[in-house]
């Protein structure tokens, strides 16, 4: 889902890295995540599992949605949704998708103002989503494609309303567009307020839009053991959000990033994370060429990448073969 809050303020930037007094390496990571897949970024960040391994890593959250043009030798790292990781790499970066941070099956929700009570009734009215070629402009693609709607012959307006998943969620409340695919936390409190559920992406195995961390490719070459301790820490953060022990703290993490004050919407998110979550945080090929083919309607360049050479997953695959992941499962009681 989608990449799409509490805005954490950094005052200083350092050099990519650079080391700190206490011989840690700092890095930073920049991050446009609005929805649940950024739990484990947040925790990780806020409960120092990333200076665990030694890493002093700071987050820097960006309002335009423009991470990936950040994404360079001073801010080496980023969490962002992969169809921007696309976007970039066939606009000439260089970037790797290190880890996916959600499964393959979406399970976010199309859901629409009381008035509009069938998909049928979606004809000649507006579809939002936050800008063109994110997560949430594909998956209302996909959701109309899956409804059999189609926006030029139905006269469904496709709404760019900007900014993040509460403004779109803000911009469904007031009217300015008839529906709009949501997280499920979000969905969660405009259904309790008679908003309609016109579509369940989940058991409609629509692809996910995943969000993943993803690294300059020259840092990485220059820097591999520091990318694999960053990895390490995020994956931790990971272990740390499932551990039923942890759930307080992961409720309260969700409920101040995502701006939810509703404890049933905080639960429905939390069931829908655990839910989603990907555990064996490979990226899925076969979900990425999807997006990317939904990409190509609005830009055809994107089909010039090769998905196969965009993952890196090496240092997942050393951290799961070496029995390191299910000792983070195991510490944290993660069955």
């Amino acid at each position: 889902m989608l990449w799409y809050l509490a805005v954490l303020v950094v005052i200083f930037v350092p050099p990519a890295g650079a080391q700190t007094t206490v011989g840690q390496t700092k890095v930073s990571i920049i991050h446009f995540v609005s929805g649940l897949s950024g739990i484990p970024l947040w925790i990780a960040h806020e409960y120092e599992l990333f200076a665990k391994q030694g890493i002093d890593a700071l987050s820097l959250v960006d309002q335009t949605g423009g991470v990936s043009r950040r994404i360079t030798g001073d801010i080496p790292f980023g969490v962002l949704g992969i169809p921007a990781v696309i976007q970039a790499v066939a606009e000439g970066r260089h970037l790797k998708v290190l880890v996916s941070l959600q499964s393959a099956r979406a399970d976010s929700e199309l859901v629409a103002r009381p008035d509009v009570k069938t998909p049928e009734d979606l004809r000649g009215k507006r579809v939002g989503f936050t800008r063109v070629g994110t997560g949430f402009w594909i998956y209302a693609i996909l959701a109309l494609e899956h409804l059999g709607l189609d926006p030029q012959r139905d006269r469904i307006s496709l709404v760019e309303v900007g900014g993040d998943l509460p403004r779109l969620v803000q911009a469904l409340e007031a009217g300015e567009i008839d529906a709009a695919v949501l997280d499920p936390a979000q969905s969660t409190q405009l259904k309790a307020k008679g908003f309609s559920l016109l579509l369940d992406m989940y058991p409609a195995n629509i692809s996910a839009v995943q969000n993943a961390l993803v690294v300059a490719g020259p840092y990485l070459r220059e820097h591999p053991d520091v990318v694999e301790k960053v990895v390490a820490g995020l994956l931790e953060g990971i272990a740390f959000s499932l551990s039923p022990a942890k759930k307080e703290t992961v409720l309260k993490t969700l409920m101040a990033h995502l701006n939810i004050s509703d404890p049933a919407a905080a639960e429905r998110g939390y069931e829908s994370f655990l839910a989603r979550v990907n555990r064996r945080p490979y990226a899925s090929i076969s979900a990425i060429q999807n997006m990317q083919r939904v990409m190509a309607l609005n830009d055809p360049k994107v089909l010039n990448v090769k998905v196969e050479d965009l993952v890196e997953d090496r240092f997942v695959r050393r951290l799961d073969e070496s029995g390191v992941i299910d000792r983070f499962y195991s510490i944290y009681g993660v069955r």
